[in-house]
């Protein structure tokens, strides 16, 4: 059995930037957290700040920024673990965090692979040691996606329904497209709509729910913020512009999904789809520069 790598293998490994980038500090985050937020209450859309701010923060590669979130929604004063809001509050915004970093793995790894998948580990992991004892204790531990003989079914269907929501009228071609690369790539995309991206069967999450450990339904995000996931990994992971650009007509066509919350509405809508996108940008503006700012001290 192999225990210790060799000194060359070590020194290969440290080439390449192979360092986390390293996180805003957490004044400036919670500034950025208060100003955003704060907006997306003008709006009635908090959930989607959520979940676009978490899927920016992962996708930019910092997973320090995800903990510092969760700190930021979960307390009255992110640096006072005694200000911490009720249990089930904390727990549902919690399970709304792990699922957007979970569906965000989608559309990280199409794009780009392997590499991008593990920026979701490295956030999912700084996010899970962020977690207070007992909202990781009252977290859904068993798996809703596991595939049986008796759910695949539904489940393909789920994501060859997802799929025409979002690429129809272009949907058919596009299916046979990709096919052609590989047997089974859409195979495997189908699959992956189905059981990850596509909502749950049960109900949907917004920010103001609560849930408990008994909950099925933690942090079940709708159709529209399914979509909100993918403008928001996307734009950070930037240079995928086609794949950005189908799920922005993603989101706009959540709205002809049937029984749409109120917020899912106003996100769909061209006005709220902007908002996503201005949003996203803003979050990695500060994060840009506050880099550009620790580069000059490097340099100095």
């Amino acid at each position: 059995m192999v225990k210790h790598l060799s000194p060359a293998l070590k020194h290969l490994l440290s080439l390449r930037n192979p360092k986390v980038l390293p996180s805003p500090r957490a004044a400036i985050l919670n500034s950025l957290f208060t100003r955003t937020l704060q907006d997306a209450k003008l709006r009635n859309a908090e959930t989607g700040w959520l979940v676009l701010t978490t899927c920016t923060l992962l996708s930019a590669n910092r997973p320090a920024s995800v903990a510092e979130l969760y700190r930021f929604v979960t307390r009255h004063d992110p640096n006072d673990s005694t200000s911490r809001v009720n249990l089930t509050q904390a727990v549902n915004r919690a399970a709304l965090m792990r699922e957007s970093a979970l569906k965000s793995a989608i559309f990280v790894g199409v794009p780009r692979g392997l590499e991008r998948i593990l920026q979701v580990i490295l956030s999912l992991a700084e996010f899970h040691g962020a977690l207070d004892d007992d909202v990781k204790d009252a977290l859904r531990k068993n798996s809703r996606r596991l595939a049986t003989p008796e759910n695949i079914e539904s489940t393909i269907q789920r994501g060859k329904a997802l799929w025409n929501s979002i690429y129809t009228p272009h949907a058919d071609k596009l299916h046979d497209k990709l096919g052609t690369y590989h047997p089974d790539f859409i195979s495997f995309i189908i699959q992956s709509y189905g059981t990850v991206l596509s909502p749950l069967p049960g109900g949907t999450k917004s920010f103001h729910d609560e849930s408990r450990f008994y909950d099925p339904d933690q942090g079940n995000l709708s159709r529209a913020l399914g979509s909100v996931v993918g403008i928001a990994t996307l734009r950070a992971e930037g240079r995928v512009g086609p794949q950005l650009s189908s799920h922005t007509f993603g989101l706009l066509k959540a709205r002809y999904v049937e029984g749409l919350s109120e917020e899912d509405a106003w996100l769909s809508s061209d006005e709220g789809t902007e908002w996503v996108l201005r949003t996203i940008d803003d979050i990695l503006d500060v994060i840009s520069s506050e880099d550009q700012e620790n580069e000059v001290k490097v340099k100095l």
